[in-house]
């Protein structure tokens, strides 16, 4: 009996064409695939491009990588190791470098975000924002309130460039009104680095630890030669004398530091003087 289409009989021939010795009819060619290397479907064998590999028959993965980076499922615990915080680290230096590095010359200003508004502290931060923008400076604060919200004030309202550099904490109040350009941070280092690397000297208003932390990271920096030619002021010669005092008769006294390092700072109590520190050791 003929099949009605083939031409041949069920004995003459396979149900892939090949004849009984199993030859392929002539103009056919041979395929040797197994049949685990056909899609269910009998097409070609299966054939999948991952960027530049090429996986093909039992190597195949299944679905796509967009597929697998959208779903949902799974472990969510590899959020927590510590590679993926490298990666964290690594994409806030990136962000704030590339937000950062158009900056005019700039000037940190500290001080502590518990400066009431209104006070004489909060007035003198207003100020010296605004005479440093006259002095062709953009201003970098830790974007918080108090005197960080001053010294954003005072460079806002001279049409400067306003910088907010905010950390994540347990008390977030987000960035004042008066930042123009505002990055937030994880990680405090990451921060810190920001304030040296965009400014080219601090000015320091009284505050708390934070403050502290980051005047005596700057006078660190500038004691072993790790950055050059930063001035460092301080400003309210009431509230720092203390800290003065104890640098000169405790700490310089017993050995710990040297007396050349006292002339690593200036304390003042004067707007425009503070702003002619910065000017003349930045050469501006």
């Amino acid at each position: 009996m003929t099949h009605p289409e083939e031409g041949r009989t069920p004995e003459e021939a396979t149900p892939d064409g090949r004849t009984p010795d199993g030859r392929l009819p002539e103009g056919r060619q041979s395929d040797d695939r197994s049949r685990h290397d056909r899609s269910p479907h009998g097409r070609a064998p299966e054939e999948q491009r991952l960027g530049p590999v090429l996986r093909r028959r039992d190597q195949v993965q299944p679905g796509t990588t967009d597929q697998r980076l959208l779903d949902t499922e799974g472990d969510s615990e590899w959020v927590h190791t510590d590679p993926w915080r490298v990666m964290r680290i690594q994409s806030e230096f990136v962000e704030g470098f590339g937000a950062l590095a158009e900056l005019p010359d700039a000037i940190s200003v500290f001080g502590s975000a518990r400066t009431p508004v209104g006070t004489p502290e909060y007035e003198s931060g207003v100020q010296i924002g605004r005479a440093l923008v006259e002095a062709g400076f953009a201003v970098i604060t830790g974007g918080g309130p108090g005197a960080m919200e001053a010294a954003n004030k005072g460079a806002r309202e001279a049409n400067g460039v306003s910088v907010g550099l905010g950390i994540e904490l347990p008390f977030e109040q987000g960035l004042n009104a008066h930042v123009d350009i505002g990055v937030n941070f994880r990680y405090f280092f990451v921060r810190k680095t920001m304030f040296v690397k965009y400014a080219q000297g601090f000015v320091v208003l009284p505050g708390g630890l934070g403050t502290l932390d980051e005047l005596f990271e700057a006078l660190t920096l500038v004691q072993t030669q790790k950055v050059t030619r930063f001035p460092i002021v301080l400003f309210g010669t009431e509230y720092w004398s203390g800290l003065v005092d104890w640098l000169r008769d405790t700490v310089v006294a017993q050995g710990k530091a040297s007396a050349k390092d006292l002339l690593l700072f200036h304390v003042t109590d004067d707007v425009e003087e503070a702003v002619a520190l910065v000017t003349k050791e930045t050469g501006k």
